[in-house]
């Protein structure tokens, strides 16, 4: 007959719990942890798996709430709770902020409203009305040329443009950057015109 060895066949003590399943008259670990209420998501109840399934079945973060209440609270996830503000707000108060040296963005105010109150951009008035320019208007206006011209007049112009305003040229002035970015954008629209 075999003699028992304690240091292999004995079975080991079991160990404590870290934490309790706090449901009511439930033994098992609370290992998953549950929020207590919308108000204070990081304070927990810590419940065993099957009562962390009952729990999270039954959660309602809107429980007590008003449809108002839902309504704005809705509303403030919708924009990840930051603050918001109207359409332009910023840039138009940023606009005069800046320097605008081929004049793109000036506009006259008199000119520009119409018999409805006009809308915003650069105008172009005909035999007594107005209508918006065009984007290669606009790029004209920047290029200062005329139709009809050439692709090879068109780069012409882009090279002495460049040169003139690009930021190297002009001690790394952002002004004069901002003026290249324009003077680019357009030449790339005029440009299309000739693919």
């Amino acid at each position: 007959m075999a003699r028992p060895r304690p240091d292999l066949d004995a079975q080991p003590a079991p160990q404590p719990y870290l934490r309790c399943c706090e449901h009511p008259n439930c033994a098992h670990e609370g290992a998953f942890r549950a929020p207590r209420s919308r108000t204070t998501l990081n304070s927990y109840y810590w419940f065993c798996l099957d009562h962390v399934r009952e729990y999270n079945a039954a959660w309602n973060f809107y429980a007590g709430m008003s449809e108002r209440e839902i309504e704005e609270e809705l509303r403030h996830d919708t924009v990840w709770q930051r603050p918001t503000w109207p359409m332009g707000w910023r840039t138009a108060a940023a606009r005069g902020q800046f320097r605008d040296a081929f004049n793109v963005f000036e506009e006259d105010e008199a000119e520009s409203a119409g018999p409805n109150g006009g809308h915003g951009g650069p105008h172009h008035r005909t035999g007594g009305r107005q209508r918006q320019l065009s984007v290669e208007e606009l790029a004209m206006q920047v290029f200062e040329i005329e139709p009809p011209f050439s692709l090879q007049e068109l780069k012409a112009r882009y090279k002495l443009l460049v040169k003139r305003h690009h930021p190297d040229a002009n001690g790394g002035d952002k002004a004069a950057e901002e003026r290249l970015k324009v003077v680019n954008q357009a030449y790339a629209t005029l440009k299309a015109g000739f693919v």
